[in-house]
């Protein structure tokens, strides 16, 4: 792992040292949930096999100048004596991190910002014109084509442009869109030496990146899931870890359906990540867990909220990333009862599933 880190950032970083090593140090820092100590321990070792550093400059100036530029707190200013820490500076630097490493998997795609079958006063502007109306935002004025108009009906000796002839830019609208992001952190995120939590932080990351500054009239809210679920703030998605938990689907989903229900946009969907199926539920203060097979008593729990988002008209839309037979038909089974969407995806494909819903997801526009 450790190997590819290194030779995506050498490959195509930058060729100042500093900016060198902080390419490097932002992917091991997110690896290590933002043990800052951990991180500069892996890059000291990364440097004696690839030699990342000269004799001019060492770790111990990267490390420094990262606390003179902001971007770890200074260890002797520590109250709690534990160390530097990532600063709010690094928080949004790896955000920005993880959009532009999404954006590279995506490539060149076409524009898209949740848009509707209505043409009208919208936010996007297409090829098509169309007559001017009474109350039309006049920034969308067609020049030439109200010109060639005034050039028709009035001749050139006896130019001037009137009402009759302007021509408007159809535009379509740009739905306002509430998404809960779901993440997996039971235990399996972690199992069979695949680290699946890291790829997960690092597209919720990008997702709040490009919402906050592409989409500021959406609202993304991010819960995690395991015996129990509770929502984590943007900033805490760096140092997210997976726990000794079963998979309590219910709890999320209960969870986020009362994080929508207080959002006041009329389009509202789901995203979850999990890599498997769920294997506990909560009966007052007591858990039932069963973590052989699909245990129907968890499955009619968890297939009655996808019906009940159904008829709230929240699609769910599951990235699962695993591939066993027994995952794949349940949730082909929790699809169908929500009408939403799936994704099987690797690994190194999630955030590519992920972007590309996220901005072809075309809504009707609610009144």
């Amino acid at each position: 792992m450790i190997g590819y880190v290194f030779s995506k950032a050498e490959e195509r970083g930058p060729q100042d040292p500093f900016e060198r090593l902080l390419k490097i140090f932002k992917d091991l820092l997110l690896h290590t949930s933002g043990d800052v100590a951990e991180a500069i321990s892996w890059l000291t070792e990364l440097d004696k096999q690839y030699n990342l550093t000269t004799p001019d400059y060492g770790i111990a100036d990267f490390v420094q100048d990262l606390v003179d530029k902001g971007f770890i707190s200074d260890p002797e200013k520590s109250r709690t004596g534990g160390g530097s820490v990532p600063t709010k500076k690094m928080e949004g630097e790896l955000r920005k991190k993880a959009l532009d490493d999404v954006f590279d998997q995506l490539k060149k795609s076409k524009r898209g910002n949740h848009n509707t079958n209505f043409t009208g006063q919208g936010d996007e502007t297409t090829s098509e014109v169309r007559p001017y109306n009474f109350g039309d935002n006049l920034d969308n004025i067609a020049i030439s084509e109200s010109i060639k108009n005034s050039q028709i009906n009035h001749g050139i000796d006896d130019f001037k442009l009137t009402e009759q002839d302007l021509q408007v830019q159809e535009s379509y609208y740009k739905s306002q869109t509430s998404t809960v992001l779901m993440i997996d952190i039971s235990h399996s995120m972690i199992l069979y030496g695949e680290d699946r939590i890291t790829p997960a932080k690092r597209v919720a990351m990008a997702l709040s990146e490009l919402i906050t500054t592409r989409y500021p009239k959406d609202t993304l809210d991010i819960i995690v899931f395991g015996n129990d679920a509770w929502q984590i703030q943007i900033k805490d998605l760096p140092y997210l870890q997976v726990g000794p938990y079963h998979t309590n689907t219910v709890a999320g989903l209960e969870l986020a359906m009362d994080l929508l229900r207080k959002r006041k946009n009329p389009n509202k969907q789901i995203m979850m990540i999990t890599d498997g199926k769920p294997t506990c539920i909560k009966r007052g203060k007591k858990y039932y867990k069963n973590s052989m097979g699909l245990d129907k008593t968890i499955l009619n729990r968890t297939l009655g909220l996808a019906v009940k988002c159904r008829k709230l008209q929240i699609p769910i839309t599951t990235f699962m990333i695993a591939r066993d037979p027994y995952l794949v038909n349940f949730v082909d089974q929790f699809t169908k009862a929500n009408d939403g969407k799936a994704f099987y995806s690797s690994l190194q494909g999630l955030g590519e599933f992920i972007f590309m819903d996220y901005k072809q997801n075309k809504r009707r526009r609610k009144k």
